[in-house]
């Protein structure tokens, strides 16, 4: 009985490609990690701002509040869109990781075995981003920018709850919460949909992650499946009908 062909083993200097090929790949993943850095940051320091300036007096406005909430939201669409990039070349450098050196470190040497050359090299020849902007969207809520606009809910109700003083009655709220010729109950009722859509995003992309069966919900979120996981998955099944 012939034994099935291996997959060719890789040179010295197939390796030492391999190995620059990484480090470009992992150079470009950090370089858009710090930009998505950036704009967390500037999420961070514009809410610490407007936070002094609404509690820096009795008399002050909880505009600010209201105000960035809609530059954060400015600040979220650009860290998505900075996401989809660090995650392109984040899935790459993993590859590399999983199916190059994770090998070599157990001692069975650098080879092709699984088919991860090829999932490169087609990526590479066709190049796509592999996630989706309302997923990206939906990432970054969960990891920081829900709790940024947690913070700012809670300060924009503290201060029309309990700044300069307890409020006695709802009307109370609502004449705080008036901005010029808009009604304290439909300044609340946009605060309230504005959040409202950041947590239906964070949840319907929750449960449409790449690679479940959930996959597209309609085709809403544009999510593609991971790389990643579909070579895992590949390798799981050649190996349960060896």
């Amino acid at each position: 009985m012939s034994e099935a062909p291996r997959s060719p083993r890789l040179s010295s200097a197939d390796v030492t490609a391999l190995s620059h090929l990484y480090r470009g790949e992992l150079y470009r993943s950090t370089i858009w990690r710090t930009r998505m850095d950036a704009t967390t940051n500037w999420a961070v320091a514009t809410t610490g701002i407007a936070l002094s300036v609404t509690y820096s007096s009795p008399q002050a406005s909880p505009l600010p509040l209201l105000l960035v909430s809609l530059l954060v939201a400015v600040f979220l669409s650009t860290e998505a869109r900075r996401y989809r990039f660090f995650d392109f070349w984040r899935i790459r450098a993993h590859i590399l990781e999983l199916h190059f050196f994770a090998p070599i470190l157990r001692g069975q040497g650098p080879n092709l075995d699984g088919g991860w050359g090829d999932l490169l090299s087609g990526d590479y020849d066709s190049p796509r981003l592999h996630i989706g902007w309302l997923e990206a969207v939906g990432r970054r809520i969960r990891r920081n920018y829900g709790w940024i606009f947690v913070i700012q809910g809670v300060a924009y109700a503290g201060k029309l709850a309990v700044h300069p003083t307890p409020a006695t009655s709802l009307d109370q709220i609502f004449e705080r919460a008036a901005l010029g010729p808009l009604h304290g109950a439909l300044v609340l009722a946009c605060g309230v949909v504005f959040h409202g859509v950041w947590i239906a995003i964070a949840l319907v992309t929750q449960f449409a992650r790449r690679g479940s069966p959930a996959g597209r919900l309609g085709g809403i979120c544009r999510i593609e499946h991971d790389p990643v996981l579909e070579l895992a998955r590949a390798r799981a099944g050649a190996a349960s009908r060896a």
